[in-house]
C-alpha cells in the first residue's frame, strides 16, 4: 500500500518536471511518509545513491519538527475555537497521547525509542507532537527527535537495500 502511495506521488511529481532529489525531499516532509518512505522512494523507485537519498530524506523529515515543537500547541488552541476543527484537534490529541507510555516511563529516552523504531504511527512528526503535548523541553526534544529520525532512516536504508520493495 505505501509503495503505491510513494510511487503515485513520485510519478506525479516527476511528470511535472520535479527533479528526483526534490521528489525525495517532498515525500519526506509529509507526516506518516517521512524519511522512511523518502528513503524507499530514493533507493527502490528512483535508484538514487543511498547516501544522497539518506541526506535528502533526513533533511526533509526534520525540517517541520522545530515548527511543530514551537507552534503546535498554539495552533491547536486556535483550532479548538473553530467549530469544524475542534473535534479533529481533540481526536488528534487523544490519539497522540495514547502513545505516551514510553515517554512517561523512560522520559526523553522513550521519545528517542519512539521516533527511532520505524513503525506506523511513530516518527518525527508524532514524536514532536507528543513532546509538545507533554511540554517536554523543546531543545532536548529536537535533538532527540533528530537522532531518532537518523536511526529510523538508517534502518529503512538498510532494509530497502537488502529487501527493496518487499519491505513495504
Amino acid at each position: 500500500m505505501m509503495q503505491e502511495i510513494c510511487q503515485t506521488i513520485q510519478e506525479f511529481l516527476t511528470a511535472h518536471g520535479i527533479p528526483d532529489w526534490l521528489v525525495v525531499f517532498i515525500i519526506s516532509l509529509f507526516p506518516i511518509l517521512e524519511c522512511r518512505l523518502g528513503m524507499f522512494t530514493a533507493i527502490v523507485l528512483l535508484d538514487m545513491n543511498p547516501f544522497i537519498g539518506f541526506i535528502i530524506s533526513f533533511l526533509g523529515n526534520i525540517l517541520p519538527i522545530p515548527f511543530i515543537l514551537l507552534l503546535i500547541n498554539w495552533i491547536f488552541e486556535v483550532f479548538k475555537k473553530i467549530p469544524g476543527l475542534k473535534n479533529i484537534v481533540f481526536w488528534l490529541e487523544d490519539k497522540t497521547l495514547k502513545k505516551r507510555d514510553k515517554i512517561d516511563k523512560y522520559g526523553i529516552w522513550g521519545l528517542l525509542i519512539f521516533v527511532a523504531i520505524p513503525l506506523p504511527g511513530t516518527g518525527g512528526w508524532t514524536g514532536a507532537l507528543l513532546a509538545s503535548l507533554l511540554h517536554l523541553d523543546k531543545k532536548k526534544s529536537f535533538g532527540v527527535i533528530c537522532v531518532g529520525v537518523f536511526i529510523a532512516g538508517l534502518i529503512i536504508t538498510i532494509l530497502s537495500l537488502i529487501f527493496g520493495a518487499v519491505v513495504f
